[in-house]
């Protein structure tokens, strides 16, 4: 059974978080969409909330799961026997982050591969950080969110 972690904060999940994991669904037979938990940052959502709403926006998925998790993520993957991280990148930037991350990954642990899915045009400009900034500001973010998530906002 070939298992992928989509590994992320999701705080808030975006379109384009859901975009990347709708492209990589045909790739894999199971995707856990891990909601990576640092207790030396605040989050914007608490852990439960985030877990809340990705649920709801994958409920109609019988081949994504959603779990939190903290620690390394190498860790994560042998727990749920991934042996596949996807992972989507917006710009150059992103993917320079991304290889060093995927190269100590697979240091780690050498089964690993990091799946690396590019970003659609239209949203390459969308990050749970701008959306944060928008969120704490009063503004409207309905546009860079799934349908399911606004209720919780």
């Amino acid at each position: 059974m070939k298992i992928a972690l989509f590994p992320g904060s999701f705080d808030p999940i975006t379109i384009a978080h859901v975009d990347i994991l709708k492209r990589a669904l045909p790739l894999f037979d199971k995707i856990v969409v891990g909601i990576g938990l640092n207790s030396s940052k605040q989050g914007y959502l608490s852990a439960e909330k985030r877990e809340e709403i990705v649920k709801t926006v994958f409920a109609g998925y019988s081949n994504v799961a959603v779990q939190t998790y903290e620690g390394l993520t190498v860790d994560f993957c042998k727990k749920i026997n991934a042996t596949y991280m996807v992972r989507g990148v917006r710009s150059v930037g992103d993917f320079e982050y991304e290889k060093a991350i995927a190269q100590i990954n697979q240091t780690m642990m050498p089964e690993m591969e990091t799946i690396i899915l590019l970003s659609k045009p239209e949203y390459s400009a969308i990050s749970s950080t701008i959306v944060r900034d928008i969120l704490r500001n009063n503004g409207d973010v309905r546009q860079f969110l799934p349908e399911q998530a606004i209720p919780f906002l």
